[in-house]
Parts: structure tokens; sequence; C-alpha cells
């Protein structure tokens, strides 16, 4: 498992990823900060808070609605300007159920690490099935690792319960371990693995998805 968690031979990646990388997680921490406000906000509006505190917290709240706006229009831009940081987005989004969000975040993770596989990948992301135990017996249903980010398996949660409705293959998968009396987060673990080891298999073919095949193009 340690060799499926970290790549071997690890290389610094280039420049614009790392920029790319520091791009997001100040767009995460953008979001993290209005998602904290929304909720102060929530709270006070049924209290008798001051007015003025009321309006400071809105105040805040947009601006930091313009800064997002702004961060994200910084990272398209960055991208489109980088020949193949572009292409590579492009090869994500032909995915169905992968879109802007899952495809700057999954074009950030595999370009900016040395995996040499999808199970690398999956793995670093913590969307790999694991048995908890005590002692030498199984305790329950496997579930999901839940070692990596968690920024992106949230995304990927969403992308997978997208792609479930319009990805005919994941859609596939979901219904088969449905059928075999799987549980419900267990089938929608494995289309979030599915989405992974797409978005791998599109970078590293460079081919865009076939949605015919299930695979990639070519």
């Amino acid at each position: 498992y340690g060799c499926l968690k970290q790549p071997e031979n690890w290389l610094p990646p280039p420049q614009e990823i790392r920029k790319l990388k520091a791009l997001l997680q100040h767009r995460d921490s953008l979001l993290n900060d209005k998602q904290r406000i929304e909720n102060r906000l929530s709270a006070l509006k049924s209290t008798t808070a001051p007015e003025e505190i009321l309006t400071s917290l809105e105040s805040i709240e947009r601006n930091l609605k313009d800064e997002l706006a702004r961060i994200e229009r910084l990272i398209a831009e960055h991208i489109d300007k980088h020949l193949r940081l572009k292409n590579d987005l492009k090869l994500l989004k032909s995915i169905d159920g992968v879109g802007e969000q899952i495809g700057w975040n999954m074009l950030a993770i595999i370009r900016g690490n040395n995996f040499r596989s999808a199970e690398q990948v999956a793995a670093y992301l913590g969307v790999i099935p694991v048995e908890r135990r005590s002692g030498t017996s199984v305790c329950g249903r496997a579930r999901l690792s839940k070692i990596g980010p968690p920024g992106i398996r949230a995304k990927l949660y969403m992308g997978a319960i997208a792609a479930i409705s319009w990805n005919s293959h994941v859609r596939g998968l979901y219904e088969r371990l449905r059928l075999k009396g799987k549980a419900k987060m267990v089938a929608i673990g494995a289309a979030m693995r599915k989405l992974v080891h797409l978005c791998y298999g599109v970078l590293h073919t460079q081919q865009p998805y076939d949605k015919n095949h299930g695979a990639v193009a070519g």
C-alpha cells in the first residue's frame, strides 16, 4: 500500500503546475472563509444582533465573492496560456461527470506528482476501500480510506453523482454494484474511483474519453 501512496523517484513539478496548485489552494481558502461568513450571517439573522454587524458581514461576503470570481478568472487564464495545461483540461472535460472544478484539481494533482498508475492516484486521494479490523477480525463494511486531501474528494463525490446520471459506464458500474447488494455509499465510492481512473487515463494516453467504449479514443 505504501508503494501506491508514495510515487517513486519524485521530481519537483514545473513552475506552471506549482502556480496552478497555489491558486487552487487560495481559492479553497477563500471558499472556506465565505462559508464561515455565510454560516455566521445565517446564525445572527435569527438573533437581535446589531444591524451594523450584519452590514459588516454582508460586506465581507460580497468582497469574498468578488475575490473568488477574480481568482477563478486567474486560474482559467493561467491554464489557457500554457498549451499543455489547456489541452490536458480539454481531455479531462471530455469525461462525462468532470467539469471545470474537478478538471482544475485533477490536472494539478496528476501533473503535480509522479504517479505511475491510476491506482496510485486513487490511493493518494483516499478513494480506495479499506476494511475496518479489530485484531484479526474484519468489522463491518469496507469504507473509503479518506487519507488524501478532503477538498478534491468532496468534488469527486459530486462528480460521481453527476456521472451516475450522465456517464453510461459509471452508471453501469454503480448499478451492477447495487444489484449485488452493495451499499449506496460503497457504489458511489466505486464511481469516484472510476472517475479518477478515467482522468488518469486520458492524461496518460493524451486521448479524449470515448463514451462508446468507456475508455479513451484511439
